[in-house]
């Protein structure tokens, strides 16, 4: 999709994440920085080696220099983004977020006193959104989030592997049958040798990504996590018991198999969940979704939901309906009574599909592991 290839870097692009690489290019004797994005660095105390190389198309985002070096790079043609102070986060990351870095200190505090409260209130400040400052903190940060969850998609963690989205319902209570279903569902997917992805959220998302997590547990474990969960059935009232529940499961499962998560403020009243070992969180919910459906090279298995899981059946669908028939990607529904009955979206799916290359590729289930044998077949 045009929205996350935008993102990805180009060829003549080298991103420097790290001082080490930086030093590594300075030792390799590079005289020119053509193409560098040098990301969040402390540079200070490299001024001679800066003063030595021609800067001229570099860009640096977001750098600390000694005094005077950034006068001289931008008079060299070197292109600076600043310092952010102002804003809660940094716009200029160079990787995915954990759970425990955005619910940091939720053990102590509150979770209104956490990294991705802070940033949600933030983000919904009166007028804030056409603010030129707070828009430009924003898609910066977002473009550092796709540039990250890029590098992911290349990473050992997706080589040889499919990625399978799950979707459905936030509103799916721990302990009920429903997000049960779910987590059974991440755990089969991940033990079938696929990466799960989700929104990021809670409820079915979260289950999905705790089966993930859990994956190679043994069953007596998952179950425990399952009935420890289930005393803290909602992060309503209480996002702080809710999120410290799912702590004191992960705290217990230290290296759980990865899964990503991809949520977004836009929606900062659904709270990311803690079992997403790489979370893409965005400001943009366009962009957000469009990556999210973009990733899942594997198919999606939609899981009862509402308003939200019928726009993300239907922009699904509209992909494979004009996709060529090598980017049509599996479409399986569960759950026959919700999508004939109570959210027709079956019928209508059907209807769209019918003479197209999808026609052969969306499935109405009524088991998570009948889904899992369509996506096997």
């Amino acid at each position: 999709m045009s929205a996350a290839r935008s993102l990805h870097p180009s060829p003549r692009t080298l991103e420097v994440e790290s001082l080490a690489v930086f030093d590594r290019l300075v030792a390799a004797g590079t005289r020119t920085m053509q193409g560098w994005h040098v990301q969040s660095l402390d540079l200070r105390g490299r001024r001679g080696q800066l003063e030595a190389l021609d800067p001229q198309g570099a860009i640096f985002l977001g750098c600390t220099f000694d005094g005077g070096a950034e006068d001289s790079l931008r008079g060299r043609g070197a292109l600076i983004f600043p310092r952010l102070e102002a804003v809660p986060f940094n716009p200029y990351r160079s990787q995915l977020y954990t759970p425990h870095e955005l619910y940091a200190g939720i053990a102590a505090s509150r979770y209104e006193d956490t990294l991705d409260a802070r940033v949600y209130q933030w983000s919904i400040r009166p007028g804030q959104r056409h603010r030129l400052e707070a828009t430009l903190a924003a898609a910066l940060h977002d473009h550092a989030i796709g540039s990250a969850l890029d590098d992911l998609t290349r990473s050992d963690l997706c080589a040889g592997r499919t990625m399978v989205g799950v979707m459905g319902g936030h509103a799916a209570r721990r302990g009920t049958a429903l997000f049960e279903e779910a987590a059974l569902l991440g755990r089969l997917l991940a033990r079938n040798n696929r990466v799960v992805a989700t929104g990021g959220g809670p409820g079915t998302m979260e289950a999905a990504n705790l089966g993930a997590f859990l994956s190679e547990a043994p069953e007596l474990e998952f179950r425990r996590a399952l009935t420890d969960l289930a005393a803290v059935p909602s992060f309503r009232p209480s996002v702080s018991a809710w999120a410290r529940a799912a702590a004191a499961v992960v705290e217990r499962h230290p290296g759980g198999t990865p899964s990503l998560g991809i949520p977004t403020w836009f929606y900062g009243h659904e709270p990311p969940n803690f079992f997403a070992t790489h979370v893409a969180k965005y400001f943009a919910n366009a962009i957000r979704e469009a990556i999210l459906l973009e990733l899942c090279n594997g198919g999606i298995v939609f899981l009862p939901g509402s308003g939200g899981t019928v726009q993300e059946i239907f922009q699904d669908a509209c992909e494979n309906y004009y996709g060529a028939a090598e980017t049509v990607t599996p479409m399986v529904l569960v759950g026959h009574e919700h999508w004939l009955r109570r959210f027709p979206a079956w019928p209508l799916l059907q209807s769209l599909a019918s003479g197209r290359q999808m026609e052969e590729r969306i499935f109405l289930v009524d088991t998570v592991e009948e889904a899992l044998d369509v996506l096997a077949r």
